[in-house]
């Protein structure tokens, strides 16, 4: 679990040193209002979930005309920014209302949730600009590492 306790790291250092306006904090401060956000990031980026991790992710983004929003988060300049109707246009409708059922949760307000949460945590996750060749790790490992992010 070498790569996810390194990226742990450099999440937690950088959460440490975020002060209070934004950044990492404010995903560590949302997610932790929101629990259910932490099941549906790592179901989409898991190597095990229905998106095939974030390589698969990023080809979602791609076929959705939508490539260079993601590669945005990825690479090490500017965010840029997604809204939730356009979350929901890139993972499917009807992926989207399956992952807010299992939650219990509208699937608008989690299209939206995901919008605010994604592009921070992706741009944490990847900090060297490139998405690491083995992707983010099986679902449970990546549910452990951000769950001690949170408590960290």
């Amino acid at each position: 679990m070498g790569l996810l306790d390194s990226i742990l790291g450099a999440v937690n250092g950088q959460a440490q040193n975020a002060g209070g306006g934004g950044g990492i904090a404010s995903i560590v401060s949302m997610v932790s209002n929101n629990p259910q956000i932490l099941e549906a990031v790592t179901h989409m980026l898991g190597n095990d979930g229905a998106h095939g991790g974030l390589g698969g992710l990023m080809a979602k983004f791609e076929q959705a005309g939508m490539g260079d929003v993601i590669q945005s988060w990825v690479g090490t300049g500017q965010n840029q920014a997604i809204s939730g109707d356009q979350l929901s246009n890139v993972l499917g409708s009807d992926a989207l209302s399956g992952m807010a059922a299992k939650m219990g949760v509208n699937p608008g307000d989690l299209a939206g949730q995901l919008s605010s949460v994604l592009p921070g945590l992706i741009d944490h996750l990847t900090p060297h600009g490139q998405a690491p060749s083995a992707g983010m790790g099986n679902s449970a490992d990546l549910m452990g590492a951000l769950s001690g992010l949170l408590r960290g």
